[in-house]
């Protein structure tokens, strides 16, 4: 008898570990409706994923997906992390990151002029190089030269300045539903991707967000500029 219930242990553990691995690999594509039941906080609150879903249903975005993650999830190596997010490949795992203009006049105060701002935030892929020269090109040749291009000098801002202008700590930075209405910056090299459905920040640390790439761009209307490399 113990040795057939040791076979039958065995064959219960393969069954198990194949379904783990196919619930990895099935894409979450399409899959705008796994938002978790738990909508609110333990004090009443409105959780940062429901605040997101809402915001992406009430402004057309059909086709996302959140994800939790564990704690240690930053700790991964990439091909980890796409296994566990069910995403096409390293290189639709992406960043968003805020960047101060060091050289932006003191007037600049708000964000009524899209094309010369103090403040942008930047999605690349974790798989590039982020070429800050390239954005400081754009934004020169985009206000048609007017202002000088040593005006324009972009720096990853302190964490403390990202916090407050998104409202999202590090590691948890999206660009969905900021405090501030910081213009955004896409990496063309995000617009290539295929399949166009790339993952980024979900708002807090262990949540990721996956979105298609052409209702991202219509929903949040960014700067699409090639300002990175391999």
């Amino acid at each position: 008898m113990e040795p057939q219930l040791a076979e039958l242990e065995r064959v219960q553990t393969r069954i198990l570990n194949r379904i783990s691995k196919l619930e990895l690999s099935l894409p979450l594509q399409n899959n705008n409706n796994n938002l978790s039941s738990t909508t609110t906080t333990s004090d009443g609150g409105e959780t940062t994923e429901a605040r997101l879903f809402a915001i992406l249903r009430s402004n057309g975005v059909n086709d996302f997906a959140f994800k939790n993650v564990p704690s240690d999830y930053y700790d991964w190596p990439l091909e980890s992390r796409r296994d566990i997010l069910g995403a096409a490949s390293i290189d639709h795992l992406c960043k968003s990151i805020v960047l101060v203009n060091t050289q932006a006049p003191s007037n600049i105060t708000d964000c009524s002029d899209r094309n010369n701002l103090k403040y942008y935030i930047v999605v690349v892929q974790y798989t590039a190089r982020f070429n800050a020269e390239t954005v400081k090109n754009y934004l020169y040749a985009l206000n048609g030269g007017k202002i000088a291009k040593k005006k324009f000098n972009l720096r990853l801002a302190p964490e403390e300045t990202s916090v407050k202008l998104t409202g999202y700590e590090h590691n948890g930075v999206t660009c969905i539903g900021m405090k501030t209405d910081i213009p955004v910056i896409l990496d063309e090299a995000i617009v290539r991707l295929n399949p166009d459905f790339f993952w980024l920040g979900g708002g807090e640390i262990d949540l990721k967000l996956g979105i298609r790439t052409s209702e991202f761009i219509d929903f949040v209307k960014p700067f699409v500029v090639s300002c990175s490399g391999a």
